[in-house]
């Protein structure tokens, strides 16, 4: 089922495994802010049980462009188009966000985004990247990179 990611009341929903629950929801919550905010979106998350095709997606883009496997367990995904790109989501139990941005036309941008919660350290897998910090009201400080997909999907 569901859940629609509430940006005022931060809640754990569906990350309480992860050891960085609280702040794995704050990023949830700055992500679902963005949308509501630029687009107009609400953004929803589902069981990643739920929705395999999104964390194989998203684990294809991953292997495919980098070489890149994700060791965590993914616990939740979303995945909706805004403004003509598609956006796949999937939060992983370690703490780690990542996005894969996929604009639909031809020379649109493509890139996947990482983020780190507040706390979690630089998985191994993605060592060669380097983080810049931002600071958000909902989520502390978090620590994010991408790259551009260079493929198509």
């Amino acid at each position: 089922m569901p859940y629609v990611v509430d940006f005022e009341n931060v809640s754990t929903v569906g990350l309480e495994s992860s050891p960085f629950a609280d702040a794995l929801a704050g990023v949830r919550a700055n992500e679902a802010r963005y949308y509501r905010n630029k687009f107009d979106h609400t953004f929803t998350t589902e069981p990643a049980s739920e929705s395999p095709q999104i964390v194989e997606r998203v684990a294809h883009v991953l292997k495919q462009e980098r070489g890149i496997e994700i060791g965590s367990p993914a616990l939740e995904t979303s995945d909706f188009e805004v403004d003509g790109t598609r956006m796949s989501y999937v939060f992983y139990e370690s703490g780690l966000s990542i996005n894969v941005m996929y604009g639909l036309e031809d020379g649109q941008k493509r890139a996947v985004g990482f983020k780190l919660a507040e706390g979690m350290e630089v998985p191994e897998e993605l060592a060669a990247f380097k983080f810049a910090r931002q600071k958000s009201k909902l989520a502390g400080v978090i620590r994010g990179s991408y790259f551009v997909i260079k493929g198509e999907y």
